[in-house]
């Protein structure tokens, strides 16, 4: 797949991207990143891509053109998503949806917000990592990324390597994971992870995934 980044600070992917599942993924041939400058498409002296916002109030808006103008360019065939706090909360499930496309736009805000035309007639999705506010959309693009290549195939290890993630088992947090010495400082790995009995170590893993998910994350599964 084809991912491409479109922020103000290109340079903040280099180091990540180079490094561990994301780097060995696109040295597969699995992934292609591509990160635009928003600035090279600008055509003023300073490269400006903000202004003050229309009526008043602190901060300055991202304008609207170097968005379009870079999307033109890129001529992007698949979902636009755009890094915003007033967006709809990312999940394992959008990460899966977006590892099946053959391609997919990230574009990062920054500043006090981006114009509303790119949200409403540019962006295909508005997304958020969670309620809580980042310097820019770059943090947002970076993890996002991460959790599509990690998905795709060929990606990690083996499949079960993932399937043991959170909410990759219908929802559910992942169990504890322990492992050598078996007893470190007093605190002992249990038993039954030492026991060879894979049918009871299933067992023991689920039921603390099911343990764990209510005490912490009751949310993901409202009907029990």
């Amino acid at each position: 797949m084809r991912i491409n980044i479109v922020t103000i600070f290109p340079g903040f992917f280099e180091g990540p991207l180079s490094l561990s599942i994301p780097a060995r993924a696109a040295a597969k041939g699995l992934v292609e990143y591509r990160v635009v400058d928003l600035r090279d498409f600008t055509h003023d002296r300073h490269r400006t891509v903000d202004d003050y916002p229309f009526g008043g109030g602190a901060g300055m808006v991202m304008k609207p053109e170097p968005f379009y103008e870079a999307v033109d360019a890129l001529k992007p065939d698949g979902p636009i998503l755009l890094m915003s706090a007033r967006g709809r909360r990312f999940s394992h499930e959008d990460a899966v949806r977006l590892s099946l496309q053959g391609e997919v736009t990230l574009l990062c805000g920054h500043y006090k917000d981006v114009d509303q035309r790119v949200a409403e007639s540019l962006a295909t999705e508005e997304v958020s990592l969670g309620d809580f506010v980042l310097s820019g959309g770059e943090y947002a693009a970076l993890a996002i990324t991460d959790a599509v290549v990690r998905l795709l195939p060929g990606a990690l290890g083996t499949h079960e390597a993932a399937a043991g993630d959170s909410f990759y088992d219908e929802g559910l947090l992942s169990p504890p994971s322990y492992t050598r010495p078996a007893e470190y400082r007093g605190m002992k790995v249990p038993d039954v992870l030492l026991s060879g009995h894979q049918a009871r170590v299933d067992a023991w893993r689920r039921e603390q995934a099911e343990r764990l998910t209510r005490e912490r994350r009751p949310d993901l599964r409202p009907d029990e």
